[in-house]
């Protein structure tokens, strides 16, 4: 099978739908990489700060460089920048709460259930039915991780918070989908940014916040997540997300739990049998429900002007309502 008849890499009459795919590739290294460096910075610096910190770090990378792009985005946007950022800070909270109490390996793998959830809130938000090979999906997932973080009949803490991750991070990937079109993706990705950096702020008020690191390891990770993996990589999401329907992007963001399991084993994570299989059950799941949707779905041969979402579109209803208005590029 030649790259150009693969699902994932559809014929394009450009080549932006295939360089987003590479870029998108590139930010799930990044976030693979991550998991343990947040585990570290939050061994001293609490969650909130930090959070609070890698934000704004983010946010004022893109501010110092490209101020008049920001400036572009409309009322519209701002709202639907907010609204998407109070998705994904919900959702990165959640996640460094639970890498508090579970390993950077499962905390990835718990994380990429985002790709079952997706297809599943868009046949709840935008009604539309859902496959048989979503709900096969989506067994397979909850098989996957009642393997992976069962203890007994008890489901650990850093799981669960880590699943409300996964949630939040499906409806940000929904949310880009709808407001992404017609807007500059930089000026998007800094209002989630601004928005997160002061919500975060906020909350940790009470505890007294500090957004300063008090060592060398929480510097770094402020830093390498404030950069990379919050300013350079939700550009690259909220740009991609304009050449690529949600579930595309959702299958290539797949390979951030093997990033990250690639970099525990490196670090020392170990996995028992059980989980191995739980593990290969998330990841089997993910690929069968977007692999099949993205089949559905078609190429896309320029930007986004509607919503591919990997659920039957035979069914769809002539006007589908959408979170928010947006204009097409």
């Amino acid at each position: 099978m030649t790259a150009a008849r693969h699902p994932l890499f559809p014929p394009h009459r450009n080549r932006q739908g295939l360089v987003a795919v590479a870029l998108l590739v590139g930010v799930t290294a990044v976030w693979g990489s991550t998991f343990l460096v947040i585990q570290d910075a939050t061994d001293t610096m609490p969650v909130l700060d930090f959070m609070a910190a890698r934000f704004t770090v983010g946010a004022l990378v893109l501010a110092a460089l490209r101020p008049r792009r920001i400036m572009s985005l409309d009322r519209a946007g701002w709202a639907g920048g907010a609204a998407l950022g109070i998705a994904l800070g919900t959702a990165y909270t959640l996640q460094v709460f639970g890498l508090r109490h579970t390993s950077a390996t499962i905390s990835a793998f718990v994380t990429g259930m985002f790709v079952v959830f997706t297809p599943l809130l868009a046949a709840l938000v935008l009604r539309r039915r859902v496959t048989p090979a979503a709900w096969a999906g989506t067994g397979l997932a909850f098989a996957g991780l009642a393997l992976l973080t069962l203890n007994g009949l008890r489901v650990g803490t850093g799981e669960l918070l880590t699943l409300g991750c996964a949630l939040g991070i499906a409806l940000q990937i929904l949310g880009t989908d709808t407001w992404a079109a017609g807007r500059d993706p930089y000026a998007l990705a800094f209002a989630q940014m601004a928005t997160v950096a002061v919500a975060a702020s906020l909350a940790a008020l009470p505890g007294g916040l500090s957004l300063l690191p008090p060592d060398r390891a929480a510097w770094f990770g402020v830093v390498w997540t404030g950069v990379f993996a919050t300013a350079a990589a939700l550009v690259v999401q909220t740009w991609a997300q304009t050449r690529l329907s949600p579930v595309r992007v959702a299958v290539v963001l797949t390979l951030e739990p093997a990033f990250a399991a690639l970099v525990g084993m490196f670090a020392g994570d170990v996995l028992s049998a059980r989980q191995v299989i739980g593990s290969l059950l998330v990841l089997l799941a993910m690929l069968l429900v977007e692999l099949r949707s993205t089949s559905a779905t078609g190429p896309r041969t320029g930007p986004r002007t509607g919503t591919g979402t990997g659920t039957d579109r035979r069914t769809e209803p002539a006007a589908v309502p959408r979170l928010a208005p947006s204009s097409t590029p």
